[in-house]
């Protein structure tokens, strides 16, 4: 490998099952991955939901036989190799009596980076997320459908978070749920900006949003001007909220639960009384541990959002806490 000469990127492919995409799929993100991508052959005979004007380009020779293909998306660095093994011996230890894995092949192929955005431009199309937010990329031509709509502009370039996965999509579901105009906001692992443009087009008076990837930063920054919103939206380069000394009313946080309940230490001193804490990015498997985490640290749980085998947990700060 030529490490980030050229910028390279390396895609890491794995073979599995329908019914076992979820669980890869988030092995990838904990593994570090730059977005993931599923390619099912059951989409190729999807009939498609077009009302938005989505065009939907699949081509038959990118998908397996059976079974899914579940890509990852990883820099091509001096930390690569390190990568790689770690994810061989996580994929090999993927073992339940329930869940039948299939293959566990493992594919590599290197991307560089100006095929990057080629590549994402076949599977990332406008789509409605919620009742009147809908999520459009940077290179269609979309036109809203009714006066009340939000449309989020996006390039998401190599950073996660293009509101097409379900961690995502139930953030963006609670925001549009909790935001209130005037109402200030912490984006925790901001990725593109995604869930920072929707809480300023929400109302928000003031957002902040905090990455530790200047991969991400770089993005998001983008995303924002390309929103017309950088008087509201800042973005800081930060490890979750480590040093963060000020209060909002809403921290929103689509992470690996692993880093939710690292967070959850910062999380009531940051949060004003009374206010919202939404936390996605969590496994069905892992929604326990990370309410209690939550639960111990003082905020009350609210509702729990679940769509397929993700969920968002909404808690919040009481006033006597």
């Amino acid at each position: 490998m030529e490490g980030l000469s050229g910028l390279d990127w390396i895609e890491v492919c794995i073979h599995t099952t329908q019914e076992a995409m979820e669980i890869v799929s988030n092995l990838l993100h904990e593994a570090g991955s730059n977005g993931v991508v599923i390619e099912d052959p059951h989409d190729l005979v999807h009939v498609w939901d077009t009302s938005l004007g989505e065009v939907y380009e699949l081509n038959p020779e990118d998908y397996p036989e059976s079974g899914v293909y579940v890509k990852g998306y990883f820099p091509d660095d001096e930390h690569w190799e390190q990568k790689l093994s770690e994810i061989r011996e996580a994929v090999e230890k993927l073992d339940d009596e329930e869940i039948d894995f299939g293959e566990k092949k493992i594919i590599i192929n290197q991307i560089h980076e100006e095929d990057w955005s080629t590549a994402w431009k076949q599977y990332y199309k406008p789509i409605q997320v919620t009742d009147k937010m809908t999520i459009t990329p940077s290179w269609e031509q979309y036109a809203k459908k009714r006066d009340d709509e939000i449309v989020i502009t996006l390039d998401p370039g190599m950073a996660f978070g293009t509101g097409t996965h379900e961690t995502t999509n139930l953030c963006l579901q609670a925001l549009e749920k909790y935001v209130k105009p005037g109402d200030s906001v912490i984006d925790v692992g901001t990725g593109t900006g995604i869930l920072s443009i929707a809480s300023a087009l929400l109302g928000a008076r003031k957002v902040y949003g905090y990455d530790l990837d200047p991969v991400a930063i770089k993005s998001a920054k983008t995303n924002i001007e390309l929103n017309g919103v950088q008087s509201i939206v800042s973005i800081s380069e930060n490890d979750l909220l480590n040093g963060v000394d000020i209060q909002a009313d809403i921290i929103v946080a689509n992470l690996l639960a692993s880093l939710i309940i690292e967070l959850m230490k910062d999380v009531p001193k940051a949060l004003k009384k009374g206010g919202t804490f939404i936390a996605s990015g969590i496994i069905k498997n892992q929604l326990e541990s990370v309410k209690e985490k939550i639960e111990s640290e003082g905020l009350a749980v609210k509702e729990v959002l679940l769509e397929n085998d993700w969920v968002a947990i909404v808690a919040c700060r009481e006033e006597e806490n």
